[in-house]
């Protein structure tokens, strides 16, 4: 069974220290987009890496659209790797739609996370005025999903650059279109239905875990008023705005990344 876990998540580990780090991919991505970031950690740290279910090199025949059309199946793919590995007190690191899918394997399994890093975070993607600003209009969303189903390259191509924001650096954006053109059209389709109309907020008081919020300037996707929610929300939690510009700053900005993450690390070992 713990085989098949590996195999099924395509888990990679890795790295000199006993502590366990978990890095955790965002939609349309996989593991090789944190190879900027953990080279920083391998030293003291056991880096844990892994593709979901119907992403990278993981095993598609292990996909179910009933257990993937909700948070709480990818959810399951993280505890299925952290007792696979028999994980304990883990440092996790989501970005993007993992870091809600971290919080919530936080909150069934306590005992299993130390910290969570939450990197471009949002628990909810619509606006729900007027306390609520997640960036987008319930409308935006229905239209670009539209859009991905008629035409998955195009959506590629629109909403890559979008996402990454870092125009100065066009091999990024090159490669995040890449992934995404990468994994299966209608496996993507759910993905992308099951990140964009959650609605995490009501989760947001059942964590117990301690968090890092990494919020990014500029960020189309998750926009600051996003981070400064989840700060007021999350018992325990720290928010750092960066100046990392876009939604991806373990790739476009991955020094202040590290060192954001490293400073929260050390601050939480003093304590």
């Amino acid at each position: 069974m713990t085989h098949n876990i590996l195999l099924r998540n395509n888990v990679t580990v890795f790295g000199q220290g006993t502590q366990p780090i978990l890095f955790a991919h965002g939609f349309g991505c996989d593991q090789n987009m944190w190879r900027f970031v953990t080279p920083a950690f391998e030293k003291d740290y056991k880096i844990v890496l892994f593709d979901y279910v119907g992403s990278g090199k993981s095993d598609l025949s292990a996909y179910s659209a009933e257990r993937y059309s909700n948070l709480k199946g990818y959810a399951q793919d993280i505890l299925d790797i952290c007792t696979a590995l028999e994980l304990t007190d883990v440092f996790f690191v989501g970005h993007s739609v993992s870091s809600v899918i971290g919080i919530l394997s936080s909150i069934q399994a306590p005992h299993l996370f130390d910290r969570l890093i939450l990197v471009s975070p949002s628990p909810c993607y619509i606006n729900d005025p007027p306390d609520y600003v997640g960036g987008f209009e319930r409308q935006d969303i229905e239209d670009l999903l539209d859009i991905m189903d008629k035409n998955y390259i195009g959506w590629a191509s629109f909403l890559a650059p979008v996402i990454m924001k870092n125009e100065d650096q066009p091999e990024l954006t090159q490669e995040l279109e890449a992934s995404f053109c990468s994994t299966d059209p209608v496996l993507a389709s759910v993905f992308a239905k099951t990140t964009f109309f959650s609605d995490n907020r009501s989760d947001l008081p059942k964590v117990t875990v301690p968090s890092l919020i990494l919020q990014c300037t500029e960020d189309s996707i998750a926009p600051t008023e996003v981070g400064h929610y989840l700060h007021r929300h999350l018992s325990g939690s720290t928010l750092k705005l960066m100046k990392a510009t876009g939604h991806c700053p373990h790739m476009s900005h991955p020094g202040e990344t590290i060192d954001l993450i490293k400073e929260y690390l050390t601050a939480a070992d003093i304590n």
